[in-house]
């Protein structure tokens, strides 16, 4: 196995989304601008979320390497004139996103938390495209649409509107806390 060198090493193992993100974040405003952190990790889902984290951060995502299970994702720290986190300043709250799903407004729900999420529990008739898939799959949805992006927390779903903001789709909400805190109507292999 190819050895990279790292400046630093985080240990994020057996943590779920978002606190690899979190830790992350907290390592990377501690770490010199050039130098490299290792972030250790078993989240399946945490290559995705750290890929996009660096690229809306600023950071250099190198890759990721997997050993017995854990994840092992190389993030190289950007010089402080690099790094603006971007958010999504078109957002609406789970209630908003409620009284729409209610009224049969022509919305479109995307959930880019990951498949295994998902599964479990869905705002009913939500698309599934999960945020390290979403640059691959922009063909599915339709650029006019009301697009309203799910994740757990707001996190993943902000990075997922940015992207989308980028390549053209002009209606994108945000919508925060997301599933974490959603009361609407769901379903999935929970029900």
């Amino acid at each position: 196995m190819e050895n990279i060198k790292a400046n630093i090493m985080l240990d994020a193992k057996g943590l779920a989304c978002p606190m690899p993100i979190v830790k992350t974040k907290k390592a990377m405003n501690e770490l010199e601008a050039g130098f490299v952190l290792e972030i250790h990790a078993t989240d399946k889902g945490s290559k995705a979320d750290i890929q996009a984290w660096a690229k809306s951060s600023g950071h250099q995502y190198l890759g990721t390497l997997e050993e017995e299970n854990v994840l092992k994702h190389y993030v190289r720290k950007s010089s402080s004139d690099e790094t603006i986190e971007k958010k999504h300043t078109n957002i609406a709250n789970n209630e908003e996103l409620e009284i729409k799903l209610k009224e049969n407004e022509n919305i479109v729900v995307l959930d880019v938390r990951e498949a295994s999420e998902f599964a479990f529990n869905h705002i009913p008739n939500a698309i599934s495209i999960p945020l390290g898939d979403i640059e691959t799959r922009l063909h599915e949805l339709n650029k006019d649409d009301e697009i309203f992006v799910v994740c757990r927390t707001g996190n993943r779903s902000d990075l997922a509107a940015q992207k989308l903001a980028e390549n053209g789709f002009s209606n994108v909400i945000n919508v925060v806390p997301g599933m974490s805190q959603w009361s609407g109507e769901t379903t999935g292999l929970n029900k």
